[in-house]
């Protein structure tokens, strides 16, 4: 389906932001030619890299397996790429156990070309969502490692692997994504702990179910969430064995809502007339059913894909999530009860004031108990605070200020009887949000500030010990945006932008702890002069700190690039004890704004 261009003061309102990532032919910004000059010594592809903890492998050789080599030129509106997997044969690695197994995607593009969504999923689950980089004259070339242990039941079974990529080749538009897929298995007897909430040991589930569309089709798997009434639904049946069931569930968007903390609220479109300007305010909140009834919920992270506010941000550093999009897993043990009994079930997905377009699709983790045939299970308890969104507004014509908040919180208590005895799990979902937004000089300026506390946790109380887990992340996102009309189709615009991702994650299992923390805060600030949707000149520069330590590991980088050029890279695997056990520093800007005088590129 093909999406409704914006007319030219929808797009100078939006901040100029591109709406890429999303279904062709949306209006997109990118580079006419490189702002830097190049010289015919540099033909080297340029290699852009999203910042990341290296994954932690066994000292082990990998059998590894090229799984996929394709082109893809004009496959929008085509199906997507099929090809037959198997796991690895004995024959190549002698081990059948893995301790952890490692999805590699390598692309390289030239020419001109926008940056893609796309996916790749085995058996109908979702294993990848990531964005393209976009190309430059002389070449690009990224290379994506994603730790996909967590599939391992998945992965040892004969299944069909698809990948979407929707791209557009033309005169126009050149650039083709030359893309091999590949998968490392790195050989180690898997532990054999049993009983387990995933976080202490390497005990995966037995079972993955795919809460996907179903082939065939001319587009990726997700399902497509149009607007703020629009709920996609997926049914599926479980074992009638399991004992713990996790809902991982894969979330991105594009077009209207790309950059949906900076939609403004209703009355200030209504009362000021603004045809064409995206509504509905700031809020998101993906919303997940089971049979109807509300069972979780996701704030999600506002990812900025590589061609997003202003190309030359991203390059060659991308976004936080952008070239491995963030998962979300929300525990569904408490509601086995209501599943076990052999029927076909259905989980729905719905997005708060949406607009337009999300993809969303599921995968279901399950547990099986081998010693059982057949396990119960009961829901005891649900609370589900109401969704509370408050607006405070102060406004005259198009200036204003608008102070956005939301709270939710939801908490299940369920057991389940298996061979393991009783099993009784309680789990908590607590969610803040602000946003603060300043529209100034009639909308040719606007700064938002949004802050998301979204915090879950797991406590299950078995026969023989108690087993936890508790997650608490700090979502941000800060932009001062000012944009100024230059005549002829063509505007100036200076952007400054802060994306945070923090993160803590606690379990205990007996006498068995983990901890580890993430920081990773991101700044950039660019400027640039666009004429029609083509990025004529400008500049962009972006400076990055990534923490992370756990109680085994640690790794920090800190790294700055302009223009495709690296300023800075430092990096190790030392940490201070208080950066394993809490945040050092904290992430995102504070109101009031420092004001910025304004002028043209």
């Amino acid at each position: 389906m093909a999406s409704t261009p914006l007319s030219l003061l929808s797009l100078l309102l939006l901040l100029s932001f591109s709406l890429i990532c999303a279904k062709p032919p949306t209006l997109h910004l990118h580079l006419t030619t490189d702002p830097t000059t190049t010289t015919t010594t540099d033909t080297l592809p340029t290699t852009f890299f999203e910042v990341t903890k290296p994954i932690k492998l066994p000292n082990t050789k990998p059998c590894s397996t090229h799984i996929l080599q394709h082109d893809f030129a004009y496959t929008y509106g085509s199906p997507p790429v099929s090809t037959p997997y198997s796991p690895p044969s004995t024959s190549n690695c002698p081990s059948n156990t893995f301790s952890r197994i490692v999805l590699q995607w390598s692309a390289t593009c030239k020419g001109r070309q926008f940056d893609r969504i796309f996916g790749v999923w085995l058996g109908g689950v979702e294993l990848l969502r990531s964005c393209t980089a976009e190309p430059r004259a002389t070449g690009i070339q990224w290379t994506v490692k994603k730790d996909i242990t967590r599939y391992y039941s998945l992965l040892m079974t004969n299944q069909t692997l698809d990948v979407y990529l929707g791209n557009i080749v033309d005169t126009t538009y050149t650039g083709v994504y030359h893309v091999n897929l590949s998968f490392h298995f790195y050989p180690n007897k898997l532990s054999e702990n049993g009983l387990n909430l995933g976080t202490l040991d390497n005990k995966w589930a037995d079972l993955i179910i795919p809460i996907s569309r179903n082939m065939p089709m001319n587009d990726g798997l997700w399902f497509e969430i149009e607007n703020s009434t629009d709920v996609e639904v997926k049914e599926f049946r479980v074992p009638q064995n399991v004992y713990r069931a996790v809902l991982e569930v894969y979330v991105s968007f594009h077009e209207n809502d790309e950059f949906w903390p900076t939609n403004v609220v209703n009355e200030y479109v209504l009362d000021n007339n603004l045809t064409g300007y995206p509504g509905n305010g700031p809020f998101r909140e993906v919303v997940v059913s089971l049979d109807g009834g509300v069972i979780g919920a996701v704030w999600p992270f506002t990812v900025v894909y590589t061609g997003g506010v202003n190309p030359l941000l991203w390059r060659p550093i991308t976004g936080i999530g952008s070239f491995d999009l963030p998962t979300y897993d929300i525990e569904i043990t408490p509601f086995l009860g209501s599943i076990l009994n052999g029927k076909t079930h259905e989980f729905g997905f719905s997005v708060t004031n949406a607009l337009n377009v999300w993809y969303i699709d599921a995968n279901l983790h399950v547990w099986l108990d081998e010693k059982s045939e057949k396990t119960t299970g009961k829901l005891l308890t649900q609370n589900i605070s109401p969704l509370h969104v408050s607006l405070v507004s102060n406004y005259t014509g198009l200036n204003g200020t608008f102070v956005t908040k939301a709270t939710r919180s939801i908490k299940s208590t369920g057991w389940v009887q298996s061979s393991h005895g009783k099993i009784v799990t309680e789990t908590t979902q607590k969610f803040n949000y602000t946003n603060i937004m300043v529209m100034a000089e009639n909308a040719d300026s606007q700064i938002v500030n949004q802050i998301i506390e979204f915090n879950d946790s797991v406590y299950a109380k078995i026969p023989s010990s108690v087993v936890s887990k508790e997650s608490l992340k700090t979502f941000s996102f800060y932009i001062h945006s000012d944009t100024e009309d230059k005549g002829n189709g063509s505007y100036a615009e200076l952007a400054d932008i802060t994306l945070g991702f923090n993160e803590k994650k606690i379990g205990n299992s007996g006498s068995k702890s983990f901890t580890s923390v993430l920081e990773n805060v991101q700044n950039g600030q660019g400027s640039m002069f666009v004429k029609g949707n083509l990025v004529v000149s400008g500049l962009g520069s972006t400076q990055q700190m990534y923490k992370y330590g756990d109680d085994e590991f640690c790794y920090f980088r800190d790294v700055s690039s302009s223009n495709y050029t690296i300023i800075y890279d430092k990096e190790g695997h030392t940490c201070s004890k208080s950066e394993k056990s809490g945040f050092s520093f904290v992430i995102g800007k504070h109101w009031p704004f420092p004001a910025r005088d304004r002028h043209a590129i």
